[in-house]
């Protein structure tokens, strides 16, 4: 079809839309990587929660839908747009600024997939590391000092956040967009 994606006789483009929550700009950095990844002629939406319409992502074949992790979970935002999403096919793509660990990564997965209707149809997840605001940090700092018994671990936590600084990074993204591009 001239852009590089397989049309199959008969079938017409795959429409989509991207939707994204977004506190820090790691999320919306994934979504922009979506839409950099995917034909721009089927993106019906690009947008952040509440910015996209419920009719629209009603009207498309495939919504992407990005989060970030507050608690272990994606936020209650995230989680009703989750809700709204019966009947159709769900990419999911989230950033958390702890445990660059798949483990971990796919408990918070699995929490922010309870959101969905049992009708929706998941055909991919992805997860990184973000990086999180200075005020985590400092917050840490302030903790391990007014409590030397939780100094260790405390200096664990700061070694994670400055290990998330830097994400997601290059490698994160080109491991996204080859999710997306392995979709059918």
């Amino acid at each position: 079809n001239g852009n590089g994606v397989p049309v199959t006789p008969g079938r017409s483009r795959m429409t989509y839309a991207i939707v994204y929550d977004s506190r820090t700009g790691n999320t919306k950095r994934l979504a922009q990587a979506v839409a950099e990844t995917l034909p721009a002629d089927g993106r019906l939406a690009f947008g952040n929660v509440g910015e996209v319409d419920g009719a629209t992502l009603a009207a498309v074949d495939r919504v992407y839908v990005g989060f970030w992790t507050n608690r272990g979970d994606c936020t209650d935002e995230a989680a009703e747009l989750l809700a709204s999403l019966g009947g159709t096919e769900v990419f999911l793509f989230g950033t958390c600024g702890f445990g660059a660990d798949a483990t971990y990564f796919a408990g918070v997965m699995a929490r922010v997939l309870t959101h969905l209707p049992e009708s929706a149809h998941v055909v991919g997840t992805f997860m990184c590391q973000g990086s999180m605001p200075p005020s985590v940090r400092e917050r840490y700092e302030r903790q391990a000092e007014a409590n030397p018994a939780q100094a260790a671990r405390m200096a664990q936590l700061i070694d994670n956040f400055d290990e998330a600084v830097n994400h997601p990074d290059e490698n994160d993204l080109a491991r996204l967009r080859a999710a997306v591009e392995a979709l059918p």
